[in-house]
């Protein structure tokens, strides 16, 4: 158990792990392209480019609680994308009104919003 005076930004281990995750991102925001866009909104599951799958494997490492799932409202004809937890317990909800007709749809709602955020940060 840690003090209560326990300062993290003291934490070396958070401050590298910090900065790598920087360089990781500004790296990452030079592969966001159209055509990278575009073979995923082709082909959300399979097979994909490496600068797609290192997008990819980045947005699926990110801590639970920075996380989005597709979220099946009426199964076959209904999805949203949602934003989980983290936490044991708490459901996930829901982070816009949009509802997409096939969950290939919906996967590539919540890899453009996965981009967006990237993008913004």
């Amino acid at each position: 158990m840690l003090p209560l005076e326990y300062d993290r930004s003291q934490d070396r281990d958070i401050i590298v792990r910090d900065r790598f995750d920087g360089f990781r991102r500004e790296f990452l925001r030079t592969l966001v392209t159209p055509e990278v866009i575009d073979e995923h909104r082709r082909s959300p599951l399979g097979q994909h480019s490496e600068r797609l799958e290192r997008l990819l494997i980045y947005f699926r490492q990110r801590p639970l609680d920075e996380r989005y799932a597709v979220k099946v409202v009426v199964p076959f004809c209904k999805y949203q994308v949602a934003r989980l937890s983290g936490r044991r317990g708490i459901p996930p909800r829901v982070v816009d009104e949009a509802v997409y007709a096939s969950a290939n749809d919906a996967c590539h709602g919540l890899f453009l919003r996965c981009i967006r955020e990237l993008l913004e940060t």
